[in-house]
């Protein structure tokens, strides 16, 4: 982890360096999250929403094809066991 210092200009302001802006997507007028822990100030990028709805996409996809994979076998325990009890789809 490399530390990065920058001076407090009298209204608060510091630039966050160029290198980390560009390693965490920041851009000019993105909004920013500040977080305060008990000893911390941690400094959010923005969140990447379509990289966000990528991963809810591939998550559900994901979901979709283990479902497909144990039908066979559902169908079989079903067919084996009978139905659960209070089980409804």
């Amino acid at each position: 982890m490399r530390e990065h210092k920058r001076k407090v200009g009298d209204r608060g302001q510091v630039t966050i360096p160029k290198e980390l802006r560009d390693r965490q997507g920041i851009k000019g007028g993105d909004e920013i999250e500040f977080v305060e822990t008990d000893d911390e100030i941690v400094i959010k990028p923005p969140t990447d929403k379509e990289r966000l709805a990528e991963g809810y996409r591939e998550r559900a996809e994901r979901s979709q094809q283990l479902a497909e994979e144990m039908a066979p076998a559902s169908s079989e325990a079903t067919d084996r066991l009978g139905e659960a009890p209070g089980w409804s789809e």
